[in-house]
């Protein structure tokens, strides 16, 4: 197996995004089931799959599309633009697996990812944030611990999780059979309820070193410098181009809202200060994706050329995705507050709400990342590098 150290960029992109369109009103007409079942129906979740989405974010030596960063983020934007929810667990499981394809060795690819391109690879999902506590034993770790929110399990055979190896404190990524853990059906909220993103834990399984590695890597044993960017800033990929299709999806559900609404008594929709918080919003929105995609521009061009990434590009990634997901939850407020009781009930305009209401609660647009953000931005922290979601001050070398 090699890698690239060159950007791919993949011919298949144009064809993946007429996929999930021809898909789009059956994945919408099945949303309100999902949303009752707590996950996708098989019937959806097969067709999405055969879509090739999840290959979309594996290493092209594997078998994989490995889309650049920007066709991923229009990828998952599209999806999440038809379905919030489907598009939060497709992209969760594109990023879990897409990353353990590239940064696992020969051994575990030739387990995991035998045949990519004849639809034979594992599915990964989990949680990398709290991680567990991996014990050193001959050949590997005995592992163990509790973890949350883990999207799309119900479509996993594997799962991804961050440990702590006791005694060197080094975190790791593993990947071990779903089998070895127990799961939790505890996915009871109100948003992205399609996405079944319940807990799991185990005590004491073993997984081989040959299944694990560094959570900070940015060295990749598989694929090109799409890879080069570590798991934090590949999960703001996905994350982006979620926030941007929710956000544009209620503001054009919206605007279905005022047509049916115009010329009709006391409309809301006729109104100036109607006409000026959706040209606000509007303006906010494609602000924020063509920043979004200004920034993954030019981290393209880096990676393309062999460099790493500098401190000042991580951090904005990180507000950039930060910005997107925040300026989709304003559109949202504007959505619900013209949308009237529309908003309330059961419909598009209602779920979408809620989805994007907890898709906001995840940890990489949190207000510490903001706050660490702002610390280099601001020169306060000048010597400062990125570590996971923190701003640390010691350079360390990265695997």
């Amino acid at each position: 197996m090699t890698a690239s150290g060159r950007l791919h960029i993949s011919e298949e992109f144009p064809a993946m995004l007429e996929r999930i369109d021809a898909l789009g009103a059956a994945v919408e007409a099945d949303a309100d089931e999902a949303d009752r079942l707590g996950r996708l129906s098989d019937e959806t979740a097969r067709a999405l799959l055969d879509t090739g989405i999840v290959r979309a974010g594996l290493p092209e030596n594997l078998g994989g599309f490995e889309f650049s960063p920007r066709q991923v983020i229009r990828t998952i934007e599209r999806l999440s633009y038809h379905d919030a929810s489907a598009g939060w667990t497709m992209m969760a499981l594109q990023m879990m697996t897409g990353t353990t394809a590239a940064y696992l060795g020969a051994v575990a690819a030739a387990d995991l990812f035998p045949d990519v391109a004849g639809g034979d690879y594992a599915l990964l999902s989990g949680h990398g944030t709290r991680p567990g506590r991996a014990v050193p034993v001959d050949g590997g770790f005995l592992v163990s611990g509790e973890w949350q929110f883990a999207s799309g399990m119900a479509l996993a055979t594997h799962i991804h999780s961050a440990i702590l190896v006791e005694g060197t404190g080094e975190p790791r990524v593993l990947a071990m059979p779903k089998s070895e853990v127990h799961l939790v059906d505890n996915w009871d909220v109100l948003g992205l309820r399609a996405t079944g993103s319940i807990d799991y834990h185990c005590a004491d399984v073993f997984v081989p070193e040959t299944h694990t590695y560094p959570a900070a890597t940015m060295t990749p044993a598989n694929g090109g410098a799409v890879f080069r960017v570590g798991v934090v800033n590949t999960s703001a990929i996905v994350h982006t181009g979620w926030a941007l299709g929710v956000g544009r999806r209620l503001l054009d559900e919206l605007k279905r809202y005022a047509a049916s609404r115009s010329g009709t008594y006391n409309a809301a929709a006729d109104t100036a200060q109607f006409h000026a918080e959706y040209a606000t919003a509007e303006a906010k929105l494609r602000a924020a994706r063509a920043w979004a995609m200004s920034v993954w521009r030019d981290n393209e061009r880096t990676l393309d050329g062999g460099e790493p990434l500098s401190t000042d590009q991580e951090t904005l990634i990180r507000l950039a995705l930060g910005h997107a997901t925040w300026t989709a939850h304003d559109v949202g407020q504007t959505v619900h507050r013209w949308a009237a009781t529309t908003a309330i009930r059961r419909g598009p305009i209602d779920r979408f709400l809620r989805d994007l209401g907890t898709g906001t609660q995840h940890i990489t647009s949190g207000p510490v990342v903001l706050q660490n953000c702002g610390k280099w931005l601001s020169g306060a922290q000048p010597d400062a590098h990125w570590e996971f979601l923190d701003l640390v001050t010691n350079r360390s070398p990265r695997a």
